[in-house]
């Protein structure tokens, strides 16, 4: 253990599993890839390393493909129109639409019916798009509704254009959000450089962040390219720190979308946006909202000990443990342990310094000694002169 920063005591093991999650303050001294973490049980004999693994609080998705049949397409003055029968009576809440155009921006509305007689509205002037230049290549062409069951759908696309569809697909969407942590409160720092907007945002500790939401007050439509980069490391120069960057992702912002961004969890305290406007003005950031997945260990105890989380270890590899081969066969219900005060590991022959003098009595009086020794010699010196 004396090879490690930090230990947390972990308190509560009684059974066989348990899991432990991860706090905000152990990201500030593990390693980026977390490769650095272990548990280790202390007897009074023996070190026991206790396997885990690690797991990340995604989303849940179930997606049902619902089988149908084109029935019919017609057009008039208004525009195009496409009707669906549901092989069977299903609820459901999307779907997606592939064209072969590109460059449009269509309105759309979605309607259902029972007997294709009377017709109730689910959209109206839902909008999609497809936008291919050189700048970007962004389209948005998923209706997306609250739950609806239908025997019958009609999607009318209010166009000149013929629209040239290549595929529909009809799905009922399930989705369970996962749990994060929100960060507090971060520094945004937002410059106009060459056409682009750059966004710094200061987390001020490092975290584990796998989401990004920006909040942009601007009453047109917009669609610009977003490059997502975070801070590698910083060099100290004569004019100050010279900060490095890594691309992590790259995005759109829309109008037509909530500009929620998920991004693979990384571990970092600086974030970049930036933001390409070409010839547009810049946009209004108002906010940078950052949260992170919850990060879980499940472990498996097999003695009674004093169990410790530790961590903070370069150069360290990832461990290997047979349980990341077994995780069919772990109980579903298992409790979480509770986390000790961090504390700092003192290292193997690491020699406390102190002061020489504890006491001030005692360094007085080897002042006050040397001090009528000088003056001694100084007076002998003066009458061997004399």
């Amino acid at each position: 253990m004396n090879t490690y920063s930090k230990k947390v005591a972990l308190n509560g093991v009684s059974d066989q599993w348990h899991k432990i999650i991860l706090s905000n303050e152990c990201f500030q001294t593990v390693k980026p890839d977390l490769s650095d973490i272990r548990i280790y049980g202390i007897t009074q004999n023996d070190t026991i390393e206790v396997p885990y693994f690690l797991s990340l609080s995604k989303e849940i998705r179930s997606n049902t493909t619902i089988p149908f049949n084109l029935l019919n397409i017609v057009d008039d003055r208004k525009g195009y129109y496409f009707t669906y029968e549901l092989d069977a009576l299903e609820t459901i809440n999307e779907i997606q639409l592939n064209f072969a155009n590109i460059n449009f921006n269509w309105t759309v509305s979605l309607e259902g019916s029972q007997d294709q007689q009377e017709w109730f509205n689910i959209l109206r002037d839902y909008r999609i798009l497809s936008i291919v230049n050189e700048q970007t290549d962004y389209s948005y062409t998923n209706l997306k509704f609250k739950n609806s069951k239908f025997p019958y759908y009609r999607i009318t696309i209010n166009t000149s254009e013929k629209p040239i569809l290549k595929s529909a697909t009809i799905l009922k969407r399930a989705v369970q959000d996962p749990e994060y942590h929100t960060y507090p409160e971060n520094k945004l720092e937002i410059q106009e450089e060459n056409k682009n907007t750059i966004i710094h945002v200061d987390l001020k500790k490092k975290y584990a962040v796998s989401l990004l939401k920006l909040a942009i007050d601007n009453s047109v439509d917009y669609y610009r390219p977003l490059t997502i980069q975070y801070l590698v490391d910083s060099t100290k120069t004569d004019k100050g720190f010279h900060y490095n960057y890594r691309t992590l992702a790259k995005r759109t912002l829309s109008s037509m979308e909530a500009n929620i961004i998920n991004i693979p969890s990384t571990l970092t305290q600086k974030f970049r946006l930036i933001i390409a406007n070409n010839d547009n003005q810049p946009l209004e950031i108002k906010e940078v909202v950052t949260k992170g997945y919850i990060h879980t260990l499940t472990a498996r105890f097999t003695k009674p000990a004093s169990y410790y989380l530790v961590y903070g270890k370069s150069p360290d590899r990832y461990p290997i443990y047979d349980i990341t081969n077994i995780k069919n066969n772990i109980p579903q219900n298992i409790s979480v342990l509770t986390l000790g005060n961090e504390q700092q590991i003192a290292k193997k022959g690491q020699i406390v310094s102190g002061p020489l003098f504890k006491n001030k009595v005692w360094l007085w009086a080897i002042i006050t000694i040397i001090i009528m020794a000088l003056g001694f010699f100084t007076v002998q010196m003066m009458r061997k002169k004399i």
